[in-house]
């Protein structure tokens, strides 16, 4: 006797659908795709990804989701009030996490998750430091001191410095010293640099002092920075990148007349070294120069002048400027005064309005190398703004001569200029009169 089919599990369904989808094509829809009639040897069909790609792209977004919500999670923990917690958070945190991965994307997006944690984040790190399947490294231990840097809690940072003192490199270094030179304690750098070492198990070295003077001197604490390479220039004497900084320093804290200082002393070498005094140094160093005898040390190279030319063009001091063009060729640097540098000054002069000026550095320009569209372009807009439109037809002309694809374009009159020139024609008429 045939005995009915039980009925078919959920599962099963699915089971077989899936089978179905995958193992066949869909019927042809009517009429058939264009395709079909073009190859017709070659079914028309929607291609869907392997079965072998599905789990490492699964594993891979699942992966990452897992990350993120276990830093959510870890922050969580983080942000809630230590005085309403009877636990200590590492306890809480081997309650909830023992069992967990981790990783340095973990603890990087839990603290960027976290900024009102405090020193709960201390916890965080004792913690992190005390898995046993999770070794804490340099970049890790970085991430909790660019943390406390942020808040400016420095006091922390000691304590996760003195805690990781055996881990602690290159990358914790530079985040400590660019915490603190961007929290205005120039002062707290410069005492770093000299007992790094002892407190913090930092390498004291060239590199230490070139991450400490750079730093330095890009937030405008170029007088701390030259003073720290003065006292250490026995036991590290300063290379070209090391005086390339110092002059850019000066630059950036807009003391020009110490960024020339330095360059002439660093120009006139062993007579008069900046960071040796020493008489028997001094001597020696000279004896050298009389001899022709090539020394290392801090010399200008065109990187120090270019800085140079274009700091003085920004204040004003036009005619310095231009004697520091000359200098540079003097020196035998004239070939790097190339048509970008030659751009980047006209920029300058132009955008302090010095446009007379910027015309007799184009004439000096054009004796060293060529002009090109952007500098004819450059030019000839700012001319126009200062209603010298004669000349300006001039520059086109002379562009067009050259074959070079300038555009005749219209140029905005600045308002400005107008009525100076109005201004100034009417002073001449009453002068007249």
């Amino acid at each position: 006797m045939h005995r009915p089919s039980p009925p078919l599990m959920a599962a099963h369904l699915r089971s077989l659908l899936r089978r179905r989808h995958f193992s066949s094509p869909p019927p042809p829809s009517s009429p058939a795709p264009p395709l079909q009639s073009i190859h017709p040897q070659k079914p028309y069909f929607i291609s869907t990804p392997s079965a072998h790609s599905f789990p490492k792209f699964f594993s891979s977004q699942t992966h990452i989701q897992d990350s993120q919500h276990i830093a959510q999670s870890i922050s969580h923990e983080l942000l809630k009030d230590p005085n309403d917690q009877s636990t200590p958070l590492p306890n809480c945190l081997d309650l909830s996490f023992s069992h967990i991965t981790l990783n340095p994307n973990i603890i990087l997006t839990a603290l960027n998750l976290s900024p009102d944690a405090g020193r709960t984040a201390l916890a965080f790190h004792k913690w992190v430091s005390t898995r046993s399947d999770f070794e804490l490294t340099d970049e890790s231990l970085a991430y909790f001191v660019e943390y406390f840097g942020r808040r400016k809690d420095f006091k922390a940072t000691h304590e996760v410095l003195v805690a990781s003192k055996e881990i602690s490199g290159a990358k914790t270094f530079e985040a400590v010293v660019d915490r603190l030179v961007r929290a205005g304690r120039p002062t707290q750098v410069v005492a770093l640099f000299e007992k790094m070492e002892i407190d913090y198990g930092f390498v004291r070295n060239m590199d230490s002092l070139k991450v400490v003077v750079s730093k330095l001197c890009d937030h405008g604490f170029a007088s701390y920075a030259e003073k720290l390479v003065t006292s250490v220039a026995n036991e590290f004497f300063p290379d070209e990148f090391i005086c390339d900084a110092l002059v850019k320093g000066w630059c950036v804290d807009g003391k020009l007349d110490e960024a020339r200082r330095l360059s002439q002393e660093m120009y006139r070498g062993g007579k008069k070294d900046p960071f040796r005094l020493q008489s028997e140094a001094e001597k020696i160093l000279i004896d050298m120069d009389v001899a022709g005898v090539p020394r290392n040390g801090c010399h200008p190279n065109e990187e120090t002048f270019l800085v140079l030319i274009k700091s003085l063009y920004q204040a004003a001091r036009i005619g310095e400027g231009d004697e520091m063009i000359d200098k540079m060729k003097s020196d035998g640097f004239g070939d790097k005064l190339d048509k970008k540098a030659y751009f980047e000054f006209l920029k300058i002069l132009c955008g302090i309005e010095r446009i007379d000026h910027a015309l007799a550095v184009f004439a000096k320009m054009k004796k060293d190398c060529e002009p090109g569209v952007k500098t004819y372009d450059l030019l000839m807009g700012k001319l126009c703004a200062h209603g010298h439109v004669e000349k300006a037809n001039a520059l086109f002309k002379e562009a067009e001569s050259k074959g070079l694809p300038v555009e005749v374009k219209a140029y905005k009159l600045d308002q400005r200029w107008r009525f100076k020139r109005v201004f100034i024609g009417m002073v001449i008429l009453l002068s007249l009169n």
